[in-house]
């Protein structure tokens, strides 16, 4: 595995990764993480790696864009001294252009979010972070021709070039779902494309635990 062992392991973003988390930081294994994928991860590294005593957080915050995650990143992710941070943002960047077109908040460019994203991968390092994970953001909605998945998949080779630029490991949320929709329809997980249920949520802990190489 990719994770030292007996390190802090951070995940933050929007409402995929906020699920229910307790303020003002989802820690512990009686739902304080959440009811989604960071919950998961948590309990498959427990079962699976006891002896890797990795210490799980949740800073998620429900509806956080980009730059949300950069006013806040000194508080509620520095502060804590993390070993490694995985970020999973973009969603709330596209989505809500889409929602309320006229609403000048709404408006994100992809230079914002790749900027904004830059700051916090840099800041990360520069605190002392070993090694970021990146989530590229996700549209679960296998027509790539669709408006809201061609956006998704803009920013998410923004991502990438981000991760390869600063040596980062990248878990592919979107490719995990686009492998899980050859099998089932996309509400089989999620009633919106969007915000994933408990089968969702165990398709982005895969690709996690994939990423950093877990052995499950």
């Amino acid at each position: 595995m990719l994770l030292e062992k007996n390190s802090t392991l951070l995940f933050t973003g929007d409402s995929v990764t906020d699920c229910g988390r307790v303020r003002p930081l989802g820690e512990g294994n009686f739902g304080q993480l959440g009811n989604g994928y960071v919950g998961i991860v948590q309990s498959l590294l427990d079962v699976y790696l006891p002896k890797s005593n990795i210490r799980v957080l949740n800073s998620g915050i429900s509806g956080n864009r980009a730059r949300d995650l950069k006013e806040r990143w000194q508080s509620d992710t520095i502060d804590y001294k993390p070993d490694y941070v995985a970020i999973m943002v973009g969603i709330n960047d596209i989505w809500h252009q889409h929602i309320t077109p006229r609403c000048p908040y709404n408006i994100v460019t992809l230079e914002d979010y790749k900027a904004a994203l830059e700051t916090i991968i840099v800041s990360s390092l520069e605190n002392g972070v070993k090694k970021i994970i990146l989530f590229t953001p996700f549209y679960i909605e296998p027509n790539k021709n669709e408006t809201i998945r061609a956006a998704i998949d803009t920013f998410g080779n923004a991502v990438k070039e981000l991760a390869s630029k600063y040596n980062c490991i990248l878990a592919d949320a979107q490719a995990a779902f686009d492998e899980a929709c050859k099998y089932n329809h996309s509400c089989f997980y999620s009633s919106d494309r969007v915000h994933p249920n408990q089968t969702g949520h165990t398709v982005l802990a895969k690709a996690f635990l994939d990423a950093i190489e877990a052995k499950i």
